[in-house]
């Protein structure tokens, strides 16, 4: 009973229809009250001359005049009704009467005197249907749409109509109800995790901290790229905490009214504190949060500044131990101001980085126990097949293998279903009917190739999973490599990396003597990676151990001299021209094994890392991905052995 009662109280009041249908009513009864009720039958205006020559042939004796109106009535005699009006009695009624507006009443009140047997009388009748048209129906519907205008632009903050407009939008879910996500649900960012837990723990067992003089944390802030599951993890505390967790987005505090940004804080951390303990959690808090600018420039948004003032105020002015605790989430912590980021306000920052290849796997376990899958799908394969991959990628590569298999009518879903979600993500959708000539198709052949082969022939190449010439999105074709996943990166690993960039045109010089325009991304790629080498990681020859990268720069302003940016420029140059003729000298000492594999490009379209090692044998370099792969195995293997033995 009580929980029915909580919802009708919550429910938003609707219109009430027996307004309207008693408007509706009025009105209809009033024009029929007019109608019914008025003084006059049929009447016909006539101009004023017209009026002059019915009184002069004594078509009618009674003249009405109303004052108020400037406009006189004349009573036509029943046996010149079809004179007048050429229509018969019945037809006009009864009294039916034709009307002027006069100029001047001493002129009409002289003819009319002048022409015997005429009756005159004077009255200031108001035409009420007249009035009712004129004035008060257009002000009953300006006051009604004022109305419905208003009901609307408040109803999002409440029940109070327009005085709700600064009231807090946050969804409110209480204490049991939960998101139906738990933390089982996020899987990797196992230390991200493990933060949000403490947290949680600290609202339900406060004392266990404050008995030791521990104080409660304000406020959390979750910093990543996007899809990393940010918010994911703000649904699984809402789920885990037993307390009142206030969901919004930043931009809900945004409003064009002056002073409802700041009104819907202040009333958000009110209703917080009333529910106390709480989690108040603001999804992409940068759309407040942003740094104030010390200038008032053109476009500046003092609203927005005022909401990030009150907020301000409201994180650092209720108690230590209240018990509300302010989670936010960005993946732009470098614009936020630095007073939001201050102890006191937000005192973590909780990292989420793209996933790693264990917790990619266990990514990939939560979103494929939905699916009906086959058996002899691999889960470490597929983990290995996507680094870079976000959580929400990897969901995404789910659900579109799953429609792929259907699209296809497969009983279940299997590792050529995902290998083609994969690259469709990657690399967009096939365009098989993309017409080629076969000179053309032999190009991108030999330029593939080329890739493909120096990648194979240098130490730290990435392993080349499969090369295609089937163009996919702005592509004419491709090379899928499974990249090392290291923590950091050494100067040979980036000049290998520039290397294999620049072979495919390396190779359409040496092959076929000219250079296209095929090479345009990755000419790109070479040049800001040997940017990058010398600019930020300082492993230049002449700019050596400086760096140049600034988080906040726009542009307009470079940290070093023009001497210095022409060493840059020299030093790009020349790192990519040694790893252009670095190419070109691997390609001439493997020419036979790279048209070989580009006549294989030709004839099948797509070749795999079995057909290379065919060509070009076995790698002499293991992979690094292959032996953290063989220390997680042997880590499970040692505890299972171990709960074995314990059993």
């Amino acid at each position: 009973m009580d929980k029915k009662q909580n919802i009708n109280k919550d429910k938003k009041p609707g219109v009430n229809l027996t307004w309207v249908y008693m408007a509706v009513i009025f009105i209809l009864g009033f024009l029929i009250f007019n109608d019914s009720f008025s003084s006059s039958g049929y009447n016909k205006e006539v101009p004023y001359t017209e009026f002059q020559e019915h009184i002069a042939k004594h078509r009618g004796t009674e003249i009405k005049i109303e004052k108020n109106s400037s406009t006189a009535y004349l009573t036509i005699n029943p046996d010149q009704v079809r004179t007048v009006f050429k229509r018969s009695v019945k037809e006009v009624g009864k009294n039916p009467t034709v009307s002027t507006r006069y100029g001047s009443l001493d002129k009409l009140e002289g003819f009319v005197e002048s022409v015997p047997g005429m009756h005159i009388t004077y009255t200031e009748e108001t035409n009420y249907f007249n009035y009712f048209l004129s004035f008060i129906l257009p002000t009953l519907l300006l006051v009604g749409l004022w109305f419905l205008l208003f009901r609307r632009m408040g109803s999002g903050g409440g029940s109070g109509g327009i005085f709700s407009v600064g009231k807090s939008k946050a969804r409110l879910i209480e204490k049991g109800e939960g998101t139906h996500v738990s933390f089982k649900d996020v899987a990797g960012q196992e230390g991200a995790k493990e933060e949000v837990k403490e947290i949680v723990d600290f609202l339900k067992n406060p004392s266990k901290y404050t008995e030791l003089g521990g104080k409660i944390p304000k406020g959390a802030l979750l910093v990543g790229p996007p899809g990393t599951g940010k918010t994911l993890l703000a649904k699984a505390v809402a789920g885990e905490a037993g307390v009142p967790f206030f969901s919004l987005s930043g931009s809900d505090f945004v409003e064009m009214f002056v002073g409802v940004g700041a009104s819907r804080v202040r009333d958000l951390f009110r209703q917080a504190k009333e529910k106390a303990p709480s989690i108040v959690f603001i999804d992409e808090i940068d759309a407040i949060g942003r740094a104030r600018s010390g200038k008032s420039a053109i476009g500046t948004n003092d609203e927005r500044e005022n909401t990030l003032n009150q907020l301000l105020t409201e994180m650092d002015g209720f108690g230590t131990n209240s018990g509300v605790i302010v989670m936010a989430a960005t993946n732009r912590v470098e614009i936020l101001d630095s007073a939001l980021l201050r102890p006191g306000r937000f005192d973590r920052q909780i990292q989420l980085d793209l996933p790693e290849l264990s917790e990619r796997i266990a990514i990939f376990k939560v979103h494929l126990a939905p699916l009906k899958l086959d058996e002899s799908l691999d889960v470490d394969f597929l983990a290995r097949q996507t680094p870079g991959f976000s959580g929400a990628d990897i969901a995404n590569v789910c659900n579109e293998a799953a429609l792929i298999a259907a699209r296809r009518n497969s009983p279940s879903v299997n590792i050529q279903h995902f290998l083609d979600a994969i690259d469709r993500t990657i690399g967009g959708l096939e365009k098989k009917g993309k017409v080629m000539t076969a000179e053309e198709k032999r190009r991108i052949a030999i330029h593939e190739a080329g890739h493909a082969s120096v990648s194979w022939l240098i130490e730290y190449g990435n392993p080349l999973v499969k090369v295609t010439i089937i163009p996919r999105g702005r592509a004419l074709g491709a090379a899928w490599y499974l990249p090392e996943e290291r923590v950091n990166s050494t100067q040979e690993h980036l000049l290998d990396d520039i290397c294999s960039l620049v072979a495919g045109r390396a190779a359409e010089e040496i092959v076929t003597g000219q250079i296209s325009t095929g090479a345009l991304n990755d000419l790109s790629r070479a040049t800001k990676e040997a940017f990058s080498i010398v600019a930020y990681y300082g492993m230049g020859k002449e700019v050596h151990n400086l760096c140049y990268y600034n988080e906040q720069d726009n542009g307009f302003v470079k940290p070093y001299s023009e001497q210095t940016a022409q060493l840059i420029d020299e030093e790009v140059k020349r790192i990519v021209n040694e790893q252009y003729q670095r190419a070109k000298d691997i390609i001439l000492s493997h020419r036979d094994q790279l048209l070989q594999l580009a006549e294989m490009l030709v004839e099948h379209e797509v070749v795999f890392t079995e057909d290379v090692e065919s060509i070009f044998g076995k790698r002499p370099w293991k992979s690094r991905t292959d032996e953290l792969l063989e220390e997680q195995r042997k880590e499970e293997e040692g505890e299972d052995a171990a709960k074995e033995d314990k059993e």
